[in-house]
């Protein structure tokens, strides 16, 4: 579903900037070029800033045909969204009725349970689901303390259970001389496979409850006998102090951000404020190469600062290079930075799913990049200087009028080293290349990486492709030279992405389509700002009819916006009763419950471990050579039993086939 809503946004990107480069290549760029009463060189050696609103004479009564062409991609744009977000609203819907029994529609995640003295977190669980959910309570499981340093430690009783019921003490002689597990030379090791048969026949090593040795946290995830049931427990608050038995709809078994559950729930709103604060401290600290970047697009305030420069960059290619290409290429290099930064942030936040967590990363890297490509960047001079800017609110749309028309140049180049570049690079895999590289010939490692495949970074490319209509919207009519550029990248880009979906990355989790929302609520934005940028060129220009239309549209942009959030989010937070129920009584006529309640208690499963793993630990119960496991040709088509070497011993309660499968 994800990839599905990314590959929309692309295909009404290319649509709606179709229309928008017909519009103003027609109607606003002729308005443009013939702005001003002047003598016109042949086109290519135009500067850019003829073809700009900045060309039209003050007064001018063609102005008219900027105030259609924004009213014309406007509407254009909000009929866009409205089908779009009414077809993946129903593919949504589709996803949850026609697909199998999703177990976290059963599932409630619950956290801040209570201590108590008397009793664990899972009986103080067991009794208050049983006296207050007793018609809809299934069972629950208890969540465990996952650090690295209770794995360590876990393991490390793990291996001493194994090597003290082995009897290694009567082969094992210390000496500080060997360099050993214990006194015994090397081979001591071999002892396991011949006396590990006398370890699993000892009833207290095989029902080991590994339970135990894990420590419990004041969190778990209850099952409910219905989705409905588990709905309204979600919903609703479970006791008169809010901060303690919070519940949440389980995510997926897949999506399940194990490290977070375990965080303290009173901790949240301090770590939402602490990585809002380091968010808001980077954002200063990335204001430094900004300014750096905006310095090289300030021809002459740089030779003002170098003097030395001044015959070097009065060469024309000098002088492109530096104040066009160059900045682009620093900026895009620094802003390689920001996606693992906002995912480390996103993670300390405390997200419950890995998807959540993506999500959240994806809203801040969209901010980050909106921010300092754009409105930093329109904006020169130093830091106190644009600052300074936004000292008055009433001067911003006038500010942003001078200011964005001037930076078409940067903004044109931007999408060509940040837009078509990275479309190059994402074909080629360039890190993903790289890391094999140094895997292969500088550390030598010779495995097979293939095992290890990618998930989509829609944290990076969401924000990347909303960060270009955002750039496309806000300059359509102020530098219309822009839009052809973008509608090459944005078709591009469906032919790439769709290529990278089907052939390259996996879905491993999804948001199930949450990424919509936030590609309408930017792209109304990017509208809005459009509009009061419009506005304030209107004023500068001394047009009152084209300010006088201007604002009736601003206002129907926020109604039409304000529509779609009343029809459309809610199904996005929440899932309908009805359909819920329909779904419940759908499963009880098929016979399906019974089978969905068996899976719930092994789906959600916080440690998984190795076939040697639980070799070691004792936890199968068959003994014998690799090449005696029965259906092996069946179960693994073209591997030939004779060619595997050793023994596996499995202790276990499941069928030898459904074992040789795992």
């Amino acid at each position: 579903m994800d990839a599905v809503v990314f590959l929309r946004i692309v295909v009404f990107s290319i649509r709606i900037f179709s229309i928008a480069v017909i519009i103003c290549f027609f109607l606003v760029l002729p308005v443009n070029y013939y702005g001003q009463e002047m003598r016109h060189k042949k086109i290519p050696s135009e500067p850019l800033e003829v073809f700009t609103i900045e060309n039209v004479k003050e007064g001018s009564k063609w102005l008219w045909a900027h105030c259609l062409a924004l009213y014309i991609i406007t509407c254009s744009a909000c009929i866009l969204l409205y089908f779009e977000y009414k077809s993946i609203t129903k593919m949504r819907l589709e996803r949850i009725t026609r697909s199998p029994p999703n177990p976290s529609h059963f599932t409630v995640l619950i956290r801040a349970i209570p201590r108590s003295s008397q009793e664990t977190y899972s009986d103080s669980v067991k009794n208050f689901f049983t006296k207050y959910h007793s018609s809809s309570y299934l069972s629950h499981q208890m969540v465990y303390r996952c650090g690295r340093v209770q794995k360590l430690m876990s393991d490390a009783e793990k291996m001493y259970m194994i090597f003290k019921d082995a009897s290694f003490e009567q082969n094992c002689k210390p000496s500080l001389m060997q360099r050993g597990l214990c006194g015994a030379p090397t081979s001591s090791f071999t002892i396991i496979s011949s006396e590990m048969d006398n370890v699993r026949g000892k009833s207290g090593f095989i029902h080991m409850d590994l339970a135990k040795i894990e420590k419990e946290c004041a969190a778990a995830f209850v099952f409910f006998k219905t989705r409905y049931a588990a709905t309204v427990t979600a919903e609703v608050l479970q006791a008169s102090n809010p901060m303690l038995w919070v519940t949440d709809l389980a995510p997926e078994p897949h999506d399940v951000y194990w490290s977070n559950l375990c965080i303290p729930y009173r901790q949240l709103w301090i770590r939402k404020i602490g990585t809002l604060m380091a968010a808001i401290a980077f954002v200063l600290v990335f204001l430094i190469p900004i300014t750096f970047v905006q310095g090289l697009t300030q021809l002459d305030q740089l030779q003002q600062t170098f003097p030395f420069l001044r015959g070097l960059l009065k060469k024309k290619y000098m002088n492109q290079l530096v104040t066009g290409y160059l900045p682009s290429v620093i900026l895009i290099l620094a802003l390689y930075t920001v996606p693992p930064i906002m995912m480390l942030f996103s993670a300390v936040e405390g997200s419950i799913s890995r998807s959540g967590r993506k999500k959240s990363a994806c809203c801040k890297v969209l901010y980050f990049t909106i921010w300092n490509v754009f409105f930093v960047n329109v904006f020169t001079g130093s830091v106190i200087s644009q600052l300074n800017v936004f000292s008055s609110v009433k001067d911003i749309p006038a500010q942003l009028a001078k200011a964005v028309p001037r930076q078409a140049r940067f903004f044109t180049t931007y999408v060509l080293t940040s837009g078509w570049a990275s479309l190059s690079c994402e074909v080629v895999q360039v890190f993903a290349l790289f890391c094999n590289l140094v895997k292969r010939f500088i550390l030598r490692i010779k495995d097979d990486f293939s095992h290890c495949p990618l998930s989509f970074p829609y944290h990076t490319e969401v924000p990347r492709l909303l960060l270009f209509g955002f750039l496309g919207f806000t300059c359509s009519i102020l530098t219309p030279l822009i839009l052809p550029f973008l509608l090459i990248y944005f078709a591009l880009a469906y032919l790439v992405y769709k290529n990278q979906i089907l052939n390259v990355y996996i879905t491993k989790y999804e948001s199930g389509g949450q990424f919509w929302p936030i590609a309408h609520n930017t792209t109304i934005f990017s509208l809005v700002l459009s509009q009061i940028i419009a506005l304030g060129v209107f004023g500068i220009k001394e047009s009152s009819v084209a300010s006088g239309f201007t604002i009736p549209l601003i206002i129907c942009t926020l109604l039409f916006n304000e529509y779609c959030r009343q029809r459309f989010l809610p199904t996005f937070k929440n899932n309908a009763a009805e359909v819920l129920i329909e779904m419940d009584r759908k499963d009880e006529l098929c016979g399906r419950m019974e089978e969905t309640y068996r899976d719930l208690h092994t789906v959600y499963c916080q440690f998984t471990a190795t076939s040697h793993e639980l070799c070691r630990c004792g936890c199968l119960n068959h003994r014998g050579d690799v090449k005696s496991i029965p259906n092996w040709e069946k179960l693994n088509p073209g591997k030939d039993r004779s060619q595997l070497k050793g023994s596996l011993t499995i202790h276990c309660n499941l069928d030898i086939e459904e074992t040789s499968k795992k």
